[in-house]
């Protein structure tokens, strides 16, 4: 797929940024035993939490990774120019994190201010091929922008049909 010149190194900085993040290994809870809850989301021992990093290509478009010890949480905001888009993305990104379950990494709730959040724990990255991981955020982040564009271009020419066929009756 070709990729416009200021995505590429957009992306490329996201994949080594999760790349580097994913290194991950079991951590057993600090405070109750037999436990092992991701460390990002629980957020109960500061000194296995990494410094959250924002990668921004815009004011509007930026990811934010959040790494511990054994959980990497990241959440996207996707760009949205305009009201249209605004809602689109919000359909577009609530239909999927219903779905939740079908993606396994994808939360249900996205952090604030940002459209939508994936938690990888130690156990995903033990289950599945770290740099496929990574490929599979990276696609989503392509494909989520040509989504909403191809959903906008798709409602604009619906209702410039509606305008015209209504328009056309008064028009006789």
């Amino acid at each position: 797929m070709a990729q416009s010149n200021s995505l590429r190194p957009y992306l490329a900085a996201v994949r080594a940024t999760l790349t580097a993040a994913m290194s991950l290994e079991n951590f057993s809870s600090q405070t109750v035993e037999r436990h092992n809850k991701p460390e990002v989301e629980a957020s109960t021992s500061r000194e296995v939490l990494l410094t959250p990093l924002i990668i921004s290509r815009s004011a509007n478009e930026r990811v934010l990774i959040e790494s511990s010890i054994n959980s990497v949480r990241m959440s996207i905001k996707i760009k949205q120019a305009d009201e249209i888009e605004q809602i689109l993305c919000h359909k577009f990104t609530r239909f999927m994190m219903v779905r939740a379950e079908s993606f396994v990494i994808l939360r249900r709730k996205p952090i604030t201010g940002y459209d939508i959040s994936f938690l990888i724990t130690n156990f995903h990255t033990e289950s599945m091929l770290k740099h496929k991981l990574v490929d599979f955020i990276i696609q989503f982040m392509e494909d989520v922008d040509k989504e909403i564009s191809e959903m906008k271009l798709s409602l604009n020419a619906r209702a410039r049909i509606v305008a015209e066929s209504y328009l056309s009756a008064f028009g006789s």
